[in-house]
């Protein structure tokens, strides 16, 4: 039997939400610059960068190990300011079978 879960965070974040939003949805390119120790890159692989739907590769450095890629399709709610992140691809599929 196949078990499904979701999961979800709350960080607080000293920084207007609307702010925070539009990094992640138009301006990802920026996050390597915060956390170049855990994350290395990311790229637009299909779409671009504001677009429902697109889909980008993220290289990142988990538990020592570098240069691993995750492969995703994000969806955005603008209404509500957030991100759903689907994993479709990449080194963290050998650990789950979704992401």
């Amino acid at each position: 039997m196949a078990l499904k879960y979701k999961l979800g965070t709350e960080v607080e974040i000293k920084s207007p939400p609307e702010k925070y939003y539009n990094i992640f949805k138009g301006q990802a390119y920026h996050v390597p610059n915060a956390v170049p120790d855990h994350i290395q890159g990311v790229d637009v692989h299909e779409g671009d960068w504001e677009t429902h739907g697109s889909v980008k590769i993220w290289k990142y450095t988990m538990e020592g190990k570098s240069d691993l890629v995750f492969k995703e399709k994000v969806e955005y709610d603008d209404e509500n300011r957030s991100a759903t992140l689907i994993g479709i691809d990449g080194d963290i599929m050998q650990e789950y079978k979704s992401f």
